[in-house]
Order: structure tokens, then C-alpha cells, then sequence
């Protein structure tokens, strides 16, 4: 069953740009700002084990610093090789000054 679970406040990631890691319910979440809205991703690049809060955001996309393979912040869409396959999302709501995420 799905859960919404705080996983930081909005300070947190105040700024476009920012990418944090986090965790909820055990799940490694990159947490990501882009135009001002929250995306909360799979922390982990679908290309080789490495974690994408590492990387850097920019133009929509966060890049994996191992091999740059990019992935879409909306939809985790692999959008650079190397990587093929796209990356878990998960719902995010601000609540307050919390951001929630939806985690099953």
C-alpha cells in the first residue's frame, strides 16, 4: 500500500538546481528542484550503481557523474547513453514546509 512520507523540508532544497539525497521507508530518493517544482527520482543511475544525487541538474535533466548518462527530472526517461532504461518516480506534494513523498 502506498504511504506519503516526509522525506525534507523545503528549505532543504530551496534553490533550482538543487538535487539532495534522501531516504524514505528504506527507498534511496534523489530529491530535485527544476522551475520550482519538487521530483523525487530512484538515487540510483540504471546504467551502473551509482548514485544520481551525486550528478548535477540542469536543463531538466540530471546527469550521472559516472558515465553521463542523463535522465528526465519529470518523467526519469533515460534521455543519454549509456543508459537505456529510465529510473523509478515517485509523487511528491509540499505540505506546509515539508515535501511528502508517495512511496509503495
Amino acid at each position: 500500500m502506498a504511504e506519503w512520507v516526509r522525506v525534507a523540508d523545503v528549505a532543504d532544497c530551496a534553490e533550482d538546481g538543487c538535487l539532495r539525497a534522501v531516504r524514505g521507508n528504506g527507498e534511496a530518493i534523489v530529491l530535485a528542484r527544476w522551475e520550482g517544482e519538487f521530483f523525487a527520482l530512484e538515487d540510483c543511475c540504471s546504467h551502473q550503481d551509482f548514485p544520481l544525487s551525486d550528478g548535477e541538474l540542469e536543463n531538466g535533466r540530471i546527469e550521472c557523474v559516472f558515465h553521463g548518462a542523463k535522465f528526465d527530472v519529470r518523467t526519469g526517461k533515460a534521455v543519454q547513453l549509456p543508459a537505456l532504461k529510465p529510473v523509478r518516480t515517485f509523487p511528491v506534494e509540499i505540505r506546509g514546509d515539508g515535501v511528502f513523498v508517495q512511496i509503495e
